[in-house]
């Protein structure tokens, strides 16, 4: 079953899509505002992205250019209120595959849908969204094997959930706190050290054999994974 994040801050037009696609046996998942759909685009396996140009918080150009830099083979329709081509040049050049201009017929969403899931399968049989990369640690999210200079590494469900998030927020501090919500799905208890008791396990696993260490602690902010 194909799955579809939909960014639209419009409830009504997104409630239509889902249910749409719902009829089409495709599983949908709603944001309503352009942070939260940027954060589940990059957090969860998606096949495709819907995605509004005029959102809050941040706009669908820039949610856009933000999730094709690190899912360069995920398909993304725009779907905006302007139809000028100034607006269609700007949405393909940050990473649109396809652009449709609202209002618009369901069955006209759906067959271009269709064409961009048909394109990626063609041009990606084994998608490069499976693999994330930093340095000479490779993880690849389809087999669940995580490497480092070629040697593999063994990790508990929880030590690849903490990595995952890491590697897709590479470049970025994460704080205890984004850990906690994201890997445990806990709200942050300031009395626990659970976050901490991870990162040392990870740490001897990924970077306590290695010259270059990837993980990085941010004293009163967080963590970090980069390349030093």
């Amino acid at each position: 079953m194909k799955k579809i994040l939909i960014v639209e801050d419009d409830r009504r037009i997104a409630q239509n899509i889902f249910r749409g696609l719902a009829s089409e046996n495709m599983e949908a998942e709603i944001a309503y505002d352009g942070i939260t759909g940027k954060q589940l685009a990059l957090e969860k396996r998606f096949d495709l992205l819907l995605l509004d140009v005029n959102l809050p918080g941040m706009k669908g150009y820039d949610v856009c250019e933000q999730v094709r830099a690190y899912k360069p083979s995920l398909p993304i329709i725009m779907l905006t209120a302007y139809g000028e081509i100034e607006d269609k040049v700007e949405g393909l050049s940050r990473g649109a595959n396809d652009y449709i201009v609202k209002p618009f017929d369901f069955r006209e969403l759906l067959a271009r849908i269709h064409a961009a899931l048909r394109v990626s399968e063609l041009l990606n049989p084994e998608s490069p969204d499976k693999i994330l990369r930093i340095a000479d640690l490779e993880m690849n999210l389809g087999t669940k094997q995580v490497s480092r200079g070629g040697n593999i590494i063994d990790l508990t469900a929880k030590e690849f959930a903490l990595l995952e998030y890491f590697m897709l927020h590479r470049g970025r501090v994460v704080s205890k706190m984004d850990l906690a919500e994201h890997v445990w799905h806990l709200n942050f208890d300031p009395g626990t050290n659970v976050v901490e008791v991870y990162i040392n396990y990870l740490r001897k696993k990924v970077d306590k054999d290695f010259t270059a260490k990837l993980i990085h602690t941010r004293p009163g902010m967080g963590y970090i994974m980069k390349e030093e």
